[in-house]
């Protein structure tokens, strides 16, 4: 068994509460598969998952909300402890070439995705704690793929055997590849390694055989021929369908990383091909069967999984590995709603029809603030554990105790906001308990108040709790800094909506950071975007894509210029606008 530092089970972990972000469905009638979805919790409806937070957090979320036991497989490419920086490449649109900034050390087309640098033994943990959480949500025979290199492969099995145990190790896969060879004293490292488990189990497990094209000497060796097993007398005869069906896969898989110039890239770093995951999936699970990748990234294992009709969840606590795989799934899911009834009939695989043609985004522990204010209170209520009140019109309810009072999250906590909560207080005379007030931001002033209230003995100690910067539950909020003007129009059942300017002060600060180098010069505003999605019939609370604007080429603009065919009565038009690092910005307007 493994030993470090700090090495400590998994006692318990918050299962935070998920705030539904978006939604996307092809709209008509398109073909789906026939697929029991009695195992899938109906609150998450019938569709793909995609999540924004922290691993450990949304896995715990899975694990109390229905799907513990439910994964059939899992896929996971994490970190590889490899002491690099990784940034995706990005450009302004219309503009070539890369200015660095000396600032940040990446160049204005970079943006840094996540830093595999890690204390001596905290991957250690890192890896220890997550694996737990996976071999509880996977069925008995359900798989589970850990891919890595030689750096942790080691570690790795030996995390693996004491988790799954050592009988579930099935295969040591090596996924071998060519890239650009680079002048060192060493072999050229141009492998990873696969780790492959099945969780013992009354389940059973999936593995469907495949074969390797079989080489013109294999089959002119053994085609139509005798070929000798062993030393004893045993031999049986190859036929030619046999060479010619090829040789049962090994365990070392040759095939390509993804090339320039790939369809499928997506300038994510760590990207992996989608022939790789074609084959695990293919291997290892069927049509209709639940697959999990915590580690989503550019969002290789999901599209793979609504190609081959299989049902996928994906989480990832980088916010540009969401973005880029929500593009990729819409392109998928677009691509297979337009696909011809009369070819996919013709197939006969199951795999042709999706599994499902909708997905939502949800996002654990990091809240935007975009969101409507009792929304926002029920997330901090239930993430503090307060005890909601349905007969006291002033505090929210109780927390261990003590009343809990919600300063609206509109503005920073003043004194004002505590003056009102002793106001209510000294109307209430036979009140003792204490108070924990919850506010988003606070002014300096809180702070004298505070000590001056609490040192006078009042009956009602107040605790102040930020949420942004307490130590047990800071950053659960974040907020977006772009802006922009949209102009919306409504005449004959049409709404024309049309984006006037748009400003990302991220960029724009990252260009005025380069003072003495030839920056890039900003002319239009498109050049700062990178996307448009329009929900025309928007509730106000969950995004529904029903306009999509990803330019195919880095040169081209977004049209800026929407005409949207609309229904019935007045409501409300959201417009999502995401700039070129990732940032986004929703504005809506009446119609």
């Amino acid at each position: 068994m493994l030993s470090w530092v700090g090495k400590r089970p998994l006692r318990d972990v918050v299962a935070f509460p998920a705030q539904d972000i978006e939604r996307f469905a092809v709209s008509g009638p398109p073909p789906v598969s026939d697929i029991d979805w009695s195992d899938w919790p109906e609150r998450y409806g019938r569709g793909g998952l995609l999540v924004h937070g922290d691993n450990k957090e949304v896995l715990a979320h899975l694990l109390a909300n229905g799907f513990r036991g439910r994964v059939d497989l899992i896929y996971i490419d994490p970190p590889f402890d490899s002491g690099a920086d990784y940034v995706r490449r990005i450009e302004l649109r219309g503009i070539t070439g890369r200015v660095r900034l000396d600032a940040e050390g990446y160049t204005l087309g970079e943006q840094l995705q996540y830093t595999d640098i890690w204390a001596n033994d905290q991957y250690l943990q890192f890896m220890y704690e997550r694996l737990q959480l996976l071999k509880e949500l996977l069925r008995e025979g359900g798989s589970i793929f850990l891919h890595c290199d030689y750096r942790r492969t080691h570690h790795l099995r030996c995390l693996m055997d004491e988790i799954f145990g050592a009988a579930a190790f099935v295969n040591e896969i090596v996924w071998s590849y060519r890239r650009w060879p680079s002048e060192t004293d060493a072999y050229q490292a141009m492998h990873d390694t696969i780790l492959y488990y099945v969780l013992p189990g009354a389940g059973g497990h999936t593995f469907n055989r495949s074969y390797e094209k079989a080489s013109e000497s294999y089959m002119r060796r053994f085609g139509g021929k005798t070929q000798r097993l062993d030393e004893t007398t045993r031999s049986r005869k190859i036929t030619s369908d046999e060479a010619t069906r090829g040789m049962p896969t090994r365990d070392v898989w040759e095939l390509s990383i993804v090339a320039g110039f790939k369809a499928e890239r997506t300038e994510f770093p760590t990207q992996k091909p989608e022939t790789l995951l074609e084959r695990i999936l293919l291997g290892s699970s069927n049509p209709g069967d639940i697959v999990l990748d915590c580690f989503i990234g550019s969002g290789t294992t999901a599209a793979v999984a609504q190609k081959l009709g299989r049902r996928w969840i994906g989480c990832d606590i980088n916010k540009g590995a969401i973005q880029t795989t929500t593009k990729r799934l819409i392109d998928v899911m677009s691509e297979q709603a337009t696909a011809p009834a009369a070819q996919l009939a013709l197939e006969p695989k199951l795999e042709t029809l999706p599994a499902q043609l909708n997905f939502r985004t949800n996002r654990v522990n990091d809240y935007d603030l975009a969101i409507q204010h009792v929304e926002a209170v029920s997330i901090a209520c239930e993430t503090l554990g307060v005890v909601r009140s349905h007969t006291d019109a002033f505090f929210e309810g109780t927390v261990a105790k003590k009343l809990v009072k919600i300063i609206p999250f509109d503005h920073s906590a003043s004194p004002t906001d505590l003056d009102a909560i002793a106001t209510e207080l000294r109307s209430r005379p036979r009140e003792d308990r204490d108070i924990v007030a919850v506010c988003l931001g606070k002014e300096l002033a809180c702070d004298p108040w505070l000590a001056d209230h609490n040192r006078r003995g009042a009956p009602n100690k107040i605790q102040l709790v930020e949420l942004r910067t307490d130590p047990k539950y800071g950053g659960l909020f974040a907020h977006a800094s772009a802006s922009a003007q949209v102009k919306v129009t409504r005449k004959a059942g049409r709404v024309q909506i049309v984006i006037e300017d748009f400003i990302s002060p991220t960029i724009l600060e990252r260009l005025k950071a380069q003072e003495g180098v030839v920056a890039p010069k900003i002319t239009d505003w498109r050049q700062m975007v990178d996307s448009v999605m329009i929900d025309p019939a928007y509730g106000g609370k969950v995004f529904k894509m029903v306009v999509v604007d990803v330019p195919e080429r880095k040169d081209d603009f977004v049209k800026g210029t929407y005409e949207i065919a609309v229904r019935g009565g007045p409501g409300l038009v959201a417009v999502k606008i995401t700039d070129m690092l990732g940032e986004e910005l929703m504005v809506v307007s009446p119609i």
